[in-house]
């Protein structure tokens, strides 16, 4: 009776450790989705900022396509597209609509190459090199874009990162608090186990080691768990945003659940090893306080 009294509490015990251990780590697990989100998102608004590159009249079509691809190769540069004299006066022909041309007699509009800027050079410091660099060129006329929104998105997002950063040290130490906590009871409830077995001749090593081999299976059930969880929140979420899939990196979120995995192993290894050298240190008599 008292076997299976004693086989029972160590199953719920196991069952307890683990449940929390998933819930911690699919807590960090989902954060790491947000970050990483947020940072993919503000490199998509810094990618969307449009730069117009206007070119001289007299620019030959063969020299314009040349800066086209010399512009592709930079490291700078997302994309190029180039707006010819005739798609440009059809643009604005749409957007006031009525024919401008026949009003004026002819198409005062310049050719122009509109740019995208990679996310890690769409910002104050570098557009000012860039510009420079671009202007180097006797194709192009004027360099335009607009430089209160570039500001503006940059100041943003390094808000928003300074938030997420403090947030997320935040949850990170309360994380590791729980999880060290929760390892800490269970193995105290083992602590006369662990005692035994040193007054019978036990190492360290030997009494530890079955302890924390259990520790760090605990940290994979639990992190599987938390990676299931996360799935599932993955999977409803674009259910309901469907536009939230084209954020999603597979790469990004394998990675990210194999840092789940190391984390949960990590700190059940720690924080096992950690209590049970408490418990060997301790005397018999403390074992009951």
């Amino acid at each position: 009776m008292f076997e299976k009294y004693s086989k029972r509490k160590l199953v719920g015990s196991s069952i307890t450790t683990v449940v929390s251990l998933s819930l911690v780590l699919f807590m960090l697990g989902l954060l790491g989705i947000i970050v990483l989100n947020t940072r993919k998102l503000s490199d998509n608004l810094k990618e969307n900022i449009g730069i117009q590159l206007i070119l001289n009249e007299n620019a030959k079509e063969v020299d314009v396509q040349h800066l086209s691809k010399v512009l592709d190769a930079s490291d700078y540069v997302k994309s190029t597209k180039l707006v010819t004299k005739e798609d440009a006066a059809k643009r604005l022909q749409d957007d006031l609509g009525e024919d401008f041309i026949n009003f004026l007699g002819y198409n005062p509009l310049l050719p122009s190459i509109n740019i995208h800027l990679k996310a890690a050079y769409a910002n104050t410091d570098s557009l000012v090199w860039i510009e420079k660099d671009i202007l180097e060129s006797k194709l192009i006329k004027e360099f335009v874009y607009q430089k209160s929104l570039v500001s503006m998105i940059n100041e943003n997002v390094e808000k928003i990162s300074l938030v997420i950063l403090i947030f997320s040290g935040l949850l990170m130490v309360i994380a590791l608090a729980l999880i060290n906590n929760t390892i800490r009871l269970s193995i105290y409830s083992k602590r006369f186990i662990i005692k035994t077995m040193q007054l019978v001749g036990a190492t360290q090593g030997f009494v530890r080691r079955p302890f924390v081999l259990k520790g760090i299976k605990h940290g994979i059930y639990g992190a599987v768990i938390a990676i299931l969880m996360l799935v599932a929140v993955l999977y409803f979420a674009q259910k309901q945003l469907p536009e939230l899939a084209e954020l999603q990196d597979e790469t990004m979120l394998i990675n990210l659940f194999g840092l789940v995995i190391l984390i949960g192993i990590i700190i059940s290894w720690i924080s096992t090893s950690l209590a049970v050298r408490k418990y060997l240190r301790l005397k018999s008599d403390d074992l009951y306080y």
